[in-house]
């Protein structure tokens, strides 16, 4: 076994030896910092891989931990009956809260979760029948089975276990295709929905998730400390909390325990430490730890997890593709010539400036269309209504004989819509397997519960299979488990293609997909364009190579300051007058 796959070994079992070797004083700061890697691993999965910053998770576990107190002192319910009250209100609550914040973008989702952090710090220490700033104490001890954890190396072990299924449940979750769409968050929403990903169902799962975690993390707290009070749960405490994720390594699973590690033990330093060197009390350990923080943020702004594996030269490790049971099932071909996109009328307006009026084609099965014009001709907006992007300001669109009037880019990729972007929208950090996979995503049907608990496998082998088959289909199928990041950009605009072909469409929309492309790729592309055609698939083309659409297309379409100028074959296009004077270079 490599160093690589043994050290998570070594590292659970010296978990499990640790109350054998060390002393009462160190299982009690280790049983801190598991508690704090609960919370961290919380935000690797809400802001390390779905891009949502909290700084509101101190109060989510204050929350859990204040629930448990209340019950256990003043009603018969011991701790455990409290566990599942507290994941139900929590989970209730931040499903609430989350269809109110994660539509927020930019700054404001920070901003929303800071003021909920510090409205229940009041709450918490505003409130007499919860103990107020003074808090509640004499909480009962956890039991299991009537024997009572009543040492360190008890608390210890429970919190780390926990933990430990905790790690095991996020991996599952992120190793699935309810994980790919959340890990899609991160390259945009825009990409993620346009292969038929909810996003905003995304968003409520993993702050759900994050909000019970750290709700649970409450609850071992009260009962480990026995004692609960404000202080514990204000937000200076959750702003430490993503410190921990973000230096441990906000995208590592192993990040959260680093991160939690580092910055538990290094607070627990200062404070011995410092006022001795100094010769005087005070609170110079938070000067000498912000110092410090600022510095690790610039040895290693992507976590200490990633730049050690840098360091060694850790790249991801390739999977195994487990042989499907079943191909997935595919969509039916419509008959050659019919028409599968309708566009009439189509006009949109930035201001005062049209970028398309009254723009209309009609878009055949088994038919290469080109749109083509000058830059800022307007053929990338038209996509973007087409897709759903942009929202028209007028216009009619048909797919396949179904009249769509509210476009939506996870509609649009339901109806049987694939596209490529004019620049590459891809997951630099995810294998190129990975990144395909999520094209598939709508013909999975596998959940979050069925992904924590691997009762997806069958399907993620078919899925799995079905990329592989679609990168090998577009010449890169060596390339398999390389990062998608680490491919040349002509490699990275087939990806984008094998990723839309993996949606199983019935219609094709490439936004200049020879752009970047040398010779030899882009007679490949061009072939497999054909072969496309042959099968079937309608297919709408924007390309600035000429060579390369007269060559390919079957129809153009020329567009010029938002309007449509020509259309018809390419021939008939290249003797236009009007096109050659607008873009091919003048009339002689």
């Amino acid at each position: 076994m490599s160093a690589r796959r043994l050290l998570p070994v070594v590292t659970i079992a010296a978990i499990l030896v640790a109350p054998l070797v060390a002393s009462e004083y160190a299982l009690t700061i280790l049983t801190y910092i598991g508690l704090s890697s609960i919370v961290a691993l919380s935000l690797v999965l809400l802001t390390g891989k779905g891009g949502l910053s909290s700084f509101g998770q101190a109060a989510y576990v204050g929350i859990g931990a204040y629930i448990s107190a209340w019950f256990t002192l003043n009603t018969a319910l011991s701790p455990w009956q409290t566990l599942p009250l507290i994941v139900i209100v929590v989970a209730i609550g931040a499903w609430f809260g989350a269809l109110i914040t994660v539509r927020l973008s930019g700054h404001y989702l920070p901003l929303a979760t800071i003021a909920f952090a510090v409205a229940m710090y009041f709450v918490f220490g505003g409130s007499d029948f919860i103990g107020g700033m003074t808090g509640l104490s004499d909480l009962p001890r956890l039991t299991i089975f009537g024997f009572e954890l009543h040492t360190a190396a008890h608390s210890y072990l429970l919190v780390w276990i926990v933990l430990l299924a905790f790690m095991w449940g996020v991996r599952n979750i992120l190793d699935s295709r309810v994980g790919r769409a959340i890990r899609a968050l991160r390259g945009g929403v825009l990409m993620a929905e346009s292969m038929g990903v909810d996003t905003i169902k995304a968003k409520v799962q993993i702050f759900v998730i994050a909000c019970v975690m750290a709700a649970i993390t409450g609850w071992l707290y009260a009962h480990f400390q026995r004692f609960v009070s404000p202080a514990a749960f204000s937000l200076n405490q959750g702003i430490e909390y993503l410190f921990m994720a973000v230096i441990g390594g906000a995208a590592s699973i192993w990040g959260a325990i680093v991160g939690a590690g580092l910055i538990t033990s290094l607070k627990q330093v200062l404070q011995d430490t410092l006022p001795a060197l100094i010769g005087t009390t005070g609170n110079f350990e938070t000067v000498a730890f912000g110092v410090i923080i600022i510095v690790l943020f610039h040895v290693a702004p992507e976590g200490l997890v990633a730049a050690v594996q840098r360091k060694l030269g850790w790249t991801a490790l390739p999977g195994r593709l487990r042989p499907p049971d079943a191909a997935l099932p595919t969509r039916e071909r419509a008959a050659p010539g019919a028409a599968m996109l309708e566009v009439a009328g189509a006009t949109k307006a930035f201001g005062g400036v049209v970028a398309n009026h009254d723009i209309g084609l009609t878009l055949h099965a088994g038919e290469i269309l080109a749109l083509i014009g000058p830059n800022g001709a307007g053929k990338s907006t038209f996509f973007n209504l087409v897709t759903g992007v942009v929202p028209a300001d007028a216009g009619t669109f048909a797919f396949h004989g179904t009249a769509v009037a509210h476009l939506a880019p996870r509609t649009v990729a339901a109806l049987g819509v694939g596209r490529t972007f004019q620049h590459v929208r891809l997951l630099p950090d995810m294998s190129a397997i990975e990144n395909v996979a999520i094209g598939a995503h709508r013909r999975g049907r596998k959940g979050l519960f069925a992904a924590l608990f691997r009762l997806d496998r069958d399907e993620e082998a078919r899925l799995f299979d079905e990329a592989r088959r679609q990168l090998e289909r577009v010449g890169l199928g060596t390339h398999l488990w390389s990062e998608a990041g680490a491919l040349a950009l002509g490699q990275q605009r087939i990806l984008e293609i094998a990723r839309a072909l993996a949606l199983d469409p019935n219609v094709l929309l490439l936004d200049e997909p020879a752009a970047g492309l040398r010779y030899k790729e882009k007679q490949d592309l061009a072939a497999l364009l054909r072969e496309l055609r042959a099968e079937g698939l309608a297919i709408l083309l924007v390309e600035h190579d000429m060579d390369f659409v007269m060559k390919l297309a079957d129809r153009v379409v020329v567009m010029e300051f938002g309007e449509t100028i020509a259309e018809g074959t390419p021939a008939e296009v290249q003797a236009d007058a009007r096109v050659r004077e607008a873009y091919l270079g003048g009339a002689e």
